[in-house]
Protein backbone atom coordinates (compact mmCIF):
# COMPACT_ATOMS: atom_id res chain seq x y z
CA UNK A 1 0.00 0.00 0.00
CA UNK A 2 1.46 3.49 -0.73
CA UNK A 3 1.70 6.15 2.11
CA UNK A 4 0.56 9.07 1.80
CA UNK A 5 3.55 10.49 0.70
CA UNK A 6 2.96 8.01 -2.45
CA UNK A 7 6.43 5.57 -1.45
CA UNK A 8 5.59 1.45 -1.03
CA UNK A 9 6.10 1.26 2.84
CA UNK A 10 6.28 -2.48 3.11
CA UNK A 11 8.95 -4.56 3.35
CA UNK A 12 9.73 -5.79 -0.67
CA UNK A 13 11.16 -9.30 -2.37
CA UNK A 14 15.09 -9.14 -3.77
CA UNK A 15 14.45 -11.39 -6.73
CA UNK A 16 17.06 -14.15 -7.19
CA UNK A 17 18.36 -15.96 -10.28
CA UNK A 18 16.23 -18.77 -9.78
CA UNK A 19 13.42 -17.03 -9.05
CA UNK A 20 13.29 -13.95 -11.50
CA UNK A 21 11.23 -15.44 -13.79
CA UNK A 22 8.55 -16.02 -11.15
CA UNK A 23 8.14 -12.27 -10.31
CA UNK A 24 8.79 -11.44 -13.94
CA UNK A 25 5.43 -13.49 -14.31
CA UNK A 26 3.53 -12.14 -11.50
CA UNK A 27 4.39 -8.64 -13.72
CA UNK A 28 2.38 -9.65 -16.67
CA UNK A 29 -0.15 -11.13 -14.12
CA UNK A 30 0.89 -14.79 -14.61
CA UNK A 31 1.87 -17.30 -12.33
CA UNK A 32 4.54 -18.98 -12.85
CA UNK A 33 5.34 -22.04 -11.45
CA UNK A 34 9.16 -24.38 -12.14
CA UNK A 35 8.89 -27.57 -13.40
CA UNK A 36 11.97 -29.65 -13.31
CA UNK A 37 13.39 -30.70 -16.70
CA UNK A 38 14.39 -33.76 -15.17
CA UNK A 39 11.58 -35.75 -13.42
CA UNK A 40 8.51 -32.88 -14.63
CA UNK A 41 7.86 -32.38 -11.07
CA UNK A 42 6.79 -29.11 -10.64
CA UNK A 43 7.49 -26.81 -7.38
CA UNK A 44 7.07 -24.16 -5.44
CA UNK A 45 8.38 -21.46 -4.53
CA UNK A 46 11.67 -21.09 -6.84
CA UNK A 47 14.51 -22.80 -5.71
CA UNK A 48 17.91 -23.95 -8.15
CA UNK A 49 17.44 -27.82 -7.75
CA UNK A 50 14.52 -30.34 -8.01
CA UNK A 51 14.01 -32.03 -4.45
CA UNK A 52 12.55 -35.29 -6.58
CA UNK A 53 15.92 -36.00 -8.43
CA UNK A 54 18.20 -33.35 -7.89
CA UNK A 55 18.30 -31.78 -11.66
CA UNK A 56 19.35 -28.63 -12.01
CA UNK A 57 17.87 -28.33 -14.98
CA UNK A 58 14.49 -26.09 -14.99
CA UNK A 59 11.38 -24.72 -16.52
CA UNK A 60 8.53 -22.07 -16.29
CA UNK A 61 4.86 -23.27 -16.55
CA UNK A 62 1.90 -21.05 -16.31
CA UNK A 63 -0.18 -22.23 -13.75
CA UNK A 64 -3.99 -22.16 -13.55
CA UNK A 65 -3.84 -20.09 -9.98
CA UNK A 66 -7.17 -22.02 -8.79
CA UNK A 67 -7.27 -24.05 -5.52
CA UNK A 68 -8.51 -24.61 -2.25
CA UNK A 69 -7.41 -23.27 1.44
CA UNK A 70 -5.11 -26.09 3.00
CA UNK A 71 -4.62 -23.85 5.93
CA UNK A 72 -4.74 -19.76 7.75
CA UNK A 73 -3.80 -17.81 9.75
CA UNK A 74 -5.48 -14.21 10.93
CA UNK A 75 -2.61 -11.69 11.50
CA UNK A 76 -3.17 -9.33 14.35
CA UNK A 77 0.04 -7.54 15.17
CA UNK A 78 2.14 -6.01 12.96
CA UNK A 79 5.15 -7.10 11.93
CA UNK A 80 6.50 -4.31 10.38
CA UNK A 81 5.00 -0.75 10.22
CA UNK A 82 3.93 -1.11 6.85
CA UNK A 83 1.30 -3.28 7.30
CA UNK A 84 -0.32 -2.25 10.32
CA UNK A 85 -3.39 -0.25 8.36
CA UNK A 86 -4.19 -4.03 6.49
CA UNK A 87 -4.54 -5.95 9.89
CA UNK A 88 -6.11 -7.72 10.84
CA UNK A 89 -5.37 -9.72 7.91
CA UNK A 90 -5.38 -13.43 6.73
CA UNK A 91 -2.90 -15.51 5.07
CA UNK A 92 -3.82 -18.37 3.69
CA UNK A 93 -1.91 -21.46 2.31
CA UNK A 94 -3.64 -23.12 -0.71
CA UNK A 95 -2.84 -26.28 -2.70
CA UNK A 96 -3.18 -25.19 -6.28
CA UNK A 97 -4.34 -27.52 -9.00
CA UNK A 98 -1.03 -27.52 -10.35
CA UNK A 99 -0.13 -29.88 -7.14
CA UNK A 100 1.83 -27.48 -4.78
CA UNK A 101 1.19 -25.08 -1.96
CA UNK A 102 1.44 -21.25 -1.84
CA UNK A 103 0.81 -18.73 0.50
CA UNK A 104 -0.60 -15.11 0.27
CA UNK A 105 -2.89 -13.04 1.61
CA UNK A 106 -6.77 -13.78 1.23
CA UNK A 107 -9.07 -11.16 0.59
CA UNK A 108 -12.81 -11.09 0.62
CA UNK A 109 -13.46 -14.12 2.77
CA UNK A 110 -15.14 -13.22 6.11
CA UNK A 111 -13.33 -14.45 8.69
CA UNK A 112 -16.34 -16.73 9.88
CA UNK A 113 -16.49 -18.16 6.40
CA UNK A 114 -13.46 -19.72 6.36
CA UNK A 115 -12.97 -23.34 5.87
CA UNK A 116 -10.70 -26.17 4.72
CA UNK A 117 -11.45 -26.70 0.66
CA UNK A 118 -12.45 -23.17 0.01
CA UNK A 119 -12.19 -22.93 -3.54
CA UNK A 120 -10.15 -19.63 -4.25
CA UNK A 121 -7.97 -18.14 -7.29
CA UNK A 122 -4.95 -16.12 -7.59
CA UNK A 123 -5.22 -12.21 -8.36
CA UNK A 124 -2.63 -9.92 -9.28
CA UNK A 125 -2.01 -5.93 -7.39
CA UNK A 126 0.69 -3.96 -9.15
CA UNK A 127 1.98 -2.03 -5.81
CA UNK A 128 4.76 0.09 -7.62
CA UNK A 129 6.59 0.23 -10.50
CA UNK A 130 8.02 -2.70 -11.54
CA UNK A 131 6.23 -5.00 -8.62
CA UNK A 132 3.02 -7.02 -8.73
CA UNK A 133 1.82 -9.38 -5.70
CA UNK A 134 -0.37 -12.25 -5.87
CA UNK A 135 -3.25 -12.35 -3.65
CA UNK A 136 -6.42 -14.67 -3.41
CA UNK A 137 -9.89 -14.12 -3.41
CA UNK A 138 -12.87 -16.74 -3.30
CA UNK A 139 -13.37 -18.74 -6.91
CA UNK A 140 -16.65 -17.85 -8.63
CA UNK A 141 -18.99 -20.57 -8.93
CA UNK A 142 -19.26 -21.85 -12.87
Amino acid sequence: MMSATGIYNKLVPEPTPHSAPYWEGLNQRKLLLQKCQGCGKIRHYPQPMCAACHSMEVGWVEASGRGTIYSWTITHHAFHPGVRQDLPYILATVVLEDGVRMNAQLRGVPAKTLCIGLPVRVAFETVKEGLTLPYLIPEEPA
